[in-house]
């Protein structure tokens, strides 16, 4: 009885909890849209130049450099004449999310109208930044389901949780409807290799022309969409004037952050974006997103980014290469790589090992798989934590002593080529938005199948059967024979428990 009774209780203070704490109503946004390609921008007057040569198709940069992804960004930001569009998942206080920050500051104080779209899970430690940057002429902010308890947010989850846990995983940037940066990265140090700790391996695409405007209309769906808050209506008031300026003065002026600094202006990158001879490849490309009513679990299965994906990808004759941070493919899509294998495909998957992942939890699952994955052919490569490899030089302030794969691409028989958001997990498919392109270039295409083929001895473990039909790692070196561990490498006993534990609970449909 007395056990009722706390039960009880304790369910009533959750549902007093989600009725004090639900979110505002959204009456009174404002209404906006994004710019269209017009001859009005520079970035505009760039494209227009080079698309009468192109018509129908887009240009694309893979940005596979932390620094020269960072410079992009940077690039993009100081081109723009009148607007910027700007979409994250995670957008860290540290020194490269600072110095971002401090570029908007600076857009808007020109004229650049800013409309900030963010995750409001992915962003620790940033409301009086946001509160304050929303404060500013020429800025609107607005947060994707945000935490209406602000701290500690995770106690939202006790009594919000089939809201919350539905997330905005896309990454976006527009300038001027004319140029666009999407693919994996999030706003970060460790997305841009500066600092010392984890670097992520990661991959983004710069396009210009018809995709990047189509990337500002997909935009403005998410901008209006009913889970899209206003951050006035979520954050408390911004502080007093002057502490964000001391803060970001503070950061910028650290030894190292003036060296990163100077190593990232002095990227070619950073003037050819300015020029138009970043070296754009144009072809086919075509945007691929969830519509935003997914963040509200209001979206049939059919109508999943994953339905349209799958279609574009289908029937390959040659290859299958997967880069996945997270891969928990599931039974069904086990079935599907083990089927394309048995038919002569090629079929690679590069994704981490346990030693370079950040999410336990996530690889718990995808080692259910992994047997039947190697017994029916597919090529599984995980990542290593130190690849084998000379360190970057001191000087641009990278120093990383731990990498972790974070690039999210499909490339299908040399001919088409996937870069988005999108990791081959239950999250990703049923509970998180996502984006991505598809790109139709064998140039393209050709081009990462080779930096994977470069990338894997050296960066990579590959799990096989042992003449006994044991599963090993195999370990490539770079000055004698290759070495075979019969452990997973990176497990302790600890770990190994755990590991065990995870892959019993049943949560595999929320990683």
């Amino acid at each position: 009885m007395e056990l009722l009774a706390i039960s009880v209780m304790l369910a009533m203070a959750v549902l007093v909890l989600h009725i004090v704490y639900r979110p505002p109503p959204l009456a009174g946004r404002s209404v906006s849209s994004a710019l269209r390609l017009s001859a009005e921008t520079r970035l505009g007057r760039l494209v227009l130049s080079a698309a009468p040569h192109h018509p129908h198709d887009s240009g694309v940069v893979a940005l596979d450099d932390g620094r020269d992804a960072f410079a992009a960004r940077v690039a993009l930001i100081r081109e723009a004449d009148h607007a910027l569009d700007i979409q994250y998942y995670i957008w860290q206080r540290d020194l490269t999310g600072l110095l971002l920050m401090n570029e908007l500051r600076q857009a808007a104080a020109r004229g650049v109208r800013i409309r900030l779209l963010l995750d409001d899970n992915g962003i620790p430690g940033l409301d009086p930044h946001l509160a304050e940057l929303d404060a500013l002429p020429g800025i609107e902010v607005r947060l994707f389901n945000p935490f209406i308890l602000r701290r500690p947010k995770v106690l939202g989850f006790l009594f919000d949780f089939v809201r919350l846990n539905r997330r905005m995983h896309n990454k976006l940037m527009v300038a001027d409807g004319a140029a666009a940066i999407l693919g994996g990265r999030n706003v970060g140090d460790v997305y841009f290799a500066y600092g010392p700790g984890r670097h992520n391996l990661d991959t983004d695409v710069l396009a210009i022309g018809q995709v990047a405007d189509e990337a500002g209309a997909d935009f403005d769906r998410y901008w209006a969409s009913l889970s899209a808050y206003p951050a006035r209506l979520i954050l408390p008031p911004p502080p007093p004037e002057g502490v964000i300026d001391a803060e970001l003065t503070a950061a910028c002026a650290q030894p190292d952050a003036v060296s990163y600094a100077r190593a990232v202006a002095e990227r070619p990158l950073t003037h050819d974006i300015a020029s138009g001879r970043a070296g754009f490849v144009w072809a086919p490309v075509t945007l691929i997103s969830d519509d935003p009513a997914k963040g509200r679990g209001r979206l049939p299965a059919q109508d999943l980014m994953i339905a349209r994906l799958a279609e574009m990808l289908a029937n390959p004759a040659r290859s299958v290469d997967i880069v996945s941070p997270y891969f928990v493919p599931g039974h069904r899509f086990t079935r599907r790589l083990v089927q394309l294998a048995a038919e002569g495909c090629r079929v690679r998957v590069f994704t981490n090992s346990q030693e370079a992942t950040n999410q336990l939890v996530v690889h718990s699952a995808y080692v259910k798989y992994r047997p039947a994955l190697i017994d029916g052919g597919v090529q599984l490569y995980e990542m290593r934590a130190s690849p084998d490899r000379p360190p970057e030089p001191r000087t641009t302030g990278s120093s990383a002593s731990h990498e972790s794969l974070h690039s999210k691409t499909i490339s299908v028989d040399d001919q088409k080529l996937f870069i988005g958001s999108f990791n081959f997990d239950p999250r990703s498919v049923f509970l998180n938005t996502e984006m991505g392109v598809v790109i139709d270039s064998p140039q393209v295409a050709r081009t990462m199948t080779r930096m994977l083929d470069d990338t894997l001895p050296a960066f990579s473990y590959a799990p096989a059967r042992d003449a006994s039909g044991r599963i090993v790692w195999r370990e490539q070196t770079t000055d004698g024979p290759a070495i075979e561990r019969a452990r997973e490498p990176g497990a302790r006993a600890r770990s190994r428990a755990t590991l065990w534990l995870m892959g019993r609970l049943p949560i595999e449909w929320l990683l």
